[in-house]
């Protein structure tokens, strides 16, 4: 897996982060949890010290993906993003064609994806019904609930 992830420099630095956190924070809690387990005697009945293990199992493979995220990671310049069609990091205005109600929603990588920020994924059904459409087209977007008709009214960085 050596695709690019394109990210944000506040996606970057969120990233960046996190990776710090767990590992000068979160690491050094999971090796002190494992040492007061190991105190506590015969470590093949010792519930506290297999569930430590495998807590620090789990945090070694989450920093090791946020590692492989950041090595593949490029941050965009916004200058270089073109607003005549929806890419990614555009902002963009839809308008549910049946429902005629209005959306704002900006498109991100996977990694920044957050709907309570209107943060959506370039791969989520929506995402790529919406890439590379140009303002006033209609994006027929497959959804679980059938297609839906969406209505490219602006995009802005």
């Amino acid at each position: 897996m050596s695709d690019i992830v394109y990210l944000t420099e506040e996606g970057l630095n969120k990233l960046k982060a996190e990776i710090n956190q767990l590992k000068f924070v979160e690491r050094p809690k999971v090796a002190k949890q494992i040492s007061e387990a190991r105190e506590k005697g015969d470590l093949s009945e010792n519930a506290e010290y297999d569930a430590a293990k495998e807590a620090q199992s789990h945090l070694e493979l989450k920093i090791s993906k946020l590692e492989d995220v950041l090595m593949k990671a490029r941050v965009l310049n916004p200058a270089d993003i073109d607003t005549s069609k929806v890419s990614i990091f555009t902002e963009v205005e839809i308008k549910n064609v049946k429902l005629n109600k209005v959306m704002k929603y900006r498109l991100v990588s996977e990694n920044e994806a957050n709907l309570k920020e209107a943060k959506i994924s370039v791969t989520s059904p929506v995402g790529k019904g919406l890439l590379g459409k140009k303002v006033g087209d209609i994006a027929e977007i497959h959804t679980p609930g059938g297609i839906v008709q969406f209505e490219i009214l602006s995009i802005t960085i």
